[in-house]
């Protein structure tokens, strides 16, 4: 008898192992994901976290992550049904096993929105944070995974994980053996130091930075991409941090990784180089001093996934001084930048690029003559009138062909920006002939006969403006009748005052009686010859 008892509850262990196996395998593929919704899947499981089997309460566990991985919706019906409480309980006692799953779950959640990572971090954070104490390596990186996914969304959500303690418990996470887990944390920490300087301070506080740099050493690409994200969280935020970085002695080995052959390390080695050089004029001269003009541009023509950050970072380079803007030229810089306009049909790095010429161009009529020598400013005035360019181009163009014109002194590049510029980029045009002209004989001639002057009367011009008052410097350069003679209509004018010319002709003598007195006096002459 009694072992016929025990068949029964056999078989129902064997039934609930088999259900819950079975839900594991279908959940593998998204598309069953809404039938077993339909069927009330998670209702069935939520009893099963409570089972006396540890496999059938782990095989729950990992099953309602999928489900609550799939969609919002399901995360949202799971938290609904109070699952959270139930998944956690006595989580302490539990196997690793059963950890890893339930930290899933969490991390599942959490990743949707941050009003789902805020119930996360209320009901379980501490949880979260304990288990990176876990002696167990699973069971720290199904931690780190949870925390990233809560601290990615917001400032508030990453600044409430820092408060739980889990600044350094994450570097000393970096220190593990184990590679992935020293890539998980590293994602981790860039996710936290991203939102604020403050939050960057406190995992540099913590000494994640020393650790970051020694990962780079590491022959896996994938904890070396990470650091060298995490690293770029925090160089961006300030000139401080940024000098924390350049401290650990990493610039020579960030140069390095721009040539790595994974793509995505080279992006963010590129990244990681122009959130430095941008603050100062002294953590750029750094980078250059280092090599990293040449670095830069060659990256520009070789790498598509990295251009973008390569450009920016000259971009940046250029905008500190007019010496470090004229090395970028000498390095064939605005050769490549050229390249980059001509060819590239991306309006991102158009704009971009847009933005970096204008930093080099801005500092002085050498730096603008060269770049308007390249025809530069006329491809910028063909991206800004080109109605398929986004709004950014548009403006970065108009930026930069305002920081160039207003530098260039160079009339060749200057007189044909006349007939093709609308209003907002002629009046920099204008502005210098009316700097050039008043001094330079040689180039008044030529705006005349170049057709410049005969341009500048056509331009219907609002009196007051800006426009308007350079148009008026520009005529008191030339004689009033030389003005009035290139006035739109002086021609016609001229024409209809010849038609309506009456003339004033003074008669000396009839020329009948002229002829008569002539026939007298030719008679008289030959009365006398006979």
């Amino acid at each position: 008898m009694s072992r016929s008892i025990f068949q029964v509850f056999d078989q129902y262990q064997r039934a609930r192992l088999l259900f819950v196996q079975s839900v594991a395998n279908l959940s593998l593929k998204s598309n069953n994901i809404d039938c077993l919704e339909a069927a009330g899947v998670i209702e069935l499981l939520s009893p099963l976290l409570a089972d006396i089997v540890p496999s059938i309460q782990h095989t729950a566990a990992i099953v309602l992550g999928k489900l609550a991985n799939h969609n919002i919706k399901l995360a949202q019906a799971i938290i609904k049904r109070n699952i959270l409480s139930q998944l956690l309980k006595n989580i302490d006692k539990q196997n690793k096993f059963y950890k890893k799953a339930a930290l899933f779950v969490l991390r599942a959640i959490a990743k949707h929105s941050s009003e789902l990572a805020l119930i996360i971090v209320n009901d379980s954070l501490q949880i979260i944070v304990e288990c990176l104490e876990d002696f167990d390596p699973g069971v720290k990186e199904a931690a780190v995974w949870a925390l990233g996914y809560i601290a990615r969304h917001d400032k508030n959500l990453a600044q409430l994980v820092v408060d739980a303690g889990a600044a350094s418990l994450l570097v000393l996470c970096l220190q593990e053996p184990e590679l992935y887990i020293k890539q998980i944390s590293a994602s981790a920490i860039s996710d936290i130091c991203k939102h604020s300087v403050e939050l960057a301070q406190a995992l540099v506080d913590a000494g994640a930075l020393i650790i970051l740099v020694k990962i780079l050493v590491s022959p896996d690409a994938r904890p070396k991409r990470q650091a060298l994200l995490a690293l770029s969280s925090v160089a961006k935020h300030s000139a401080d941090l940024a000098e924390a970085v350049v401290e650990t002695d990493i610039l020579p080995n960030i140069l390095m990784h721009i040539a790595h052959p994974e793509k995505n390390i080279n992006r963010i080695a590129a990244i990681l180089i122009k959130e430095i050089c941008k603050h100062t004029l002294e953590l750029a001269q750094l980078v250059v001093n280092s090599g990293g003009i040449a670095i830069l541009i060659e990256l520009i023509n070789t790498s598509q996934s990295a251009r973008l950050p390569a450009i920016m970072a000259l971009g940046y380079i250029a905008g500190h001084s007019n010496e470090l803007a004229m090395a970028i030229i000498g390095s064939k810089g605005i050769v490549h930048l050229t390249n980059v306009l001509q060819k590239s049909t991306e309006d991102q790095v158009l704009a971009i690029t847009a933005w970096a010429i204008g930093q080099i161009g801005k500092h002085t009529p050498e730096h603008a003559k060269i770049i308007a020598v390249a025809n530069i400013p006329f491809k910028l005035l063909e991206l800004h009138n080109d109605a398929k360019s986004s709004e950014d181009l548009r403006v970065k163009c108009n930026m930069a062909l305002k920081q160039i014109l207003q530098k260039c002194m160079y009339m060749e590049a200057l007189e044909p920006m006349l007939h093709n510029a609308p209003p907002n980029i002629l009046k920099y045009v204008l502005g210098q002939f009316s700097k050039i002209l008043p001094n330079d004989a040689k180039a008044r001639r030529s705006f005349v006969t170049s057709g410049g002057l005969k341009k500048v009367q056509e331009i219907q011009a609002v009196p007051g403006t800006v426009l308007s008052e350079y148009i008026t410097i520009i005529n008191c350069c030339f004689p009033e009748e030389i003005i009035r003679y290139y006035s739109p209509g002086y021609p016609d004018s001229l024409l209809e005052a010849v038609e309506q010319y009456q003339p004033k002709c003074i008669f000396l003598f009839d020329h009948r009686s002229s002829s008569d007195n002539m026939d007298s006096n030719l008679s008289s002459f030959n009365n006398d010859e006979r």
